[in-house]
């Protein structure tokens, strides 16, 4: 199980898969971190840490039920010459429901939020969960078909897959408390959504995008954020100062 240990070739394998299960992983940290955003403060965390590990479970229940997964490849039926197999149907059916969450989320983000009842019920913690799970399983089954098409042993997808969730877990919190603090990488992200949500139908009617195109694109755009934020901090310190300077004339 273990004899791929001695060889170089595995372990550059093995570095490849981590980097590109963290790299997929990002649009759910992002999705979890908007998601449990919602939630009370003190629930937070704890809803992170269970959406992630049943990230992580998802993963790898699909990864040793291999023969579902490679059978999901094959063609179920024809829609205008183009042949529709199972991972397709799910990938249509994923990009859909991020497009609907996205959107959704996007539209709240204009309205004033009142506190009521209603809405503490409305982002209750198991409907927060079962989001998160049902987001799980369609970036789970990209993510499995990508390990099973890069490497040969499972022992290394496993390792892989847990590794690059422990990553997960460490960088979740920093990452929704950043996403929360600023309104506007809030937003970006949920565009990012929109776009990934565009991808998973692309990709389930057999159109690919490449992943290095989307990746850029979404790169550039946050470097740009990052460097609007710096600016409008930079702004605000210079007016407290100046307002502290007058204060102290008077």
């Amino acid at each position: 199980m273990f004899e791929w240990i001695a060889s170089p070739e595995a372990w550059v394998a093995l570095a490849t898969l981590m980097a590109l299960e963290i790299v997929l992983g990002i649009d759910n940290i992002i999705f979890i971190s908007i998601l449990v955003g919602r939630l009370p403060a003190q629930q937070r965390d704890r809803a992170r840490k269970i959406g992630l590990s049943l990230a992580m479970a998802s993963r790898l229940v699909l990864l040793f039920s291999l023969a579902w997964v490679m059978g999901l490849i094959e063609p179920i039926f024809t829609i205008l010459g183009n042949e529709i197999s199972g991972r397709d149907i799910i990938l249509v059916l994923g990009g859909l429901f991020l497009l609907a969450k996205s959107t959704h989320e996007i539209h709240n983000s204009f309205e004033i939020e009142v506190p009521s009842k209603a809405s503490v019920a409305s982002a209750s913690f198991m409907t927060i969960l079962v989001q998160i799970a049902i987001l799980d399983i369609i970036f789970s089954l990209d993510s499995v078909i990508t390990a099973v098409g890069l490497v040969d042993h499972l022992s290394i997808m496993v390792i892989a897959i847990v590794a690059s969730v422990a990553v997960m877990l460490v960088a979740a919190k920093p990452i929704g408390e950043f996403v929360d603090a600023n309104p506007t990488i809030k937003m970006l992200a949920l565009s990012f959504l929109i776009l990934v949500g565009f991808t998973l139908i692309a990709e389930g009617f057999d159109v690919h995008i490449p992943k290095g195109y989307v990746y850029f694109a979404m790169a550039f755009s946050f470097v740009v954020e990052m460097l609007n934020i710096k600016a409008r901090a930079r702004k605000a310190k210079s007016v407290e100062t100046m307002q502290l300077h007058k204060k102290i004339k008077e």
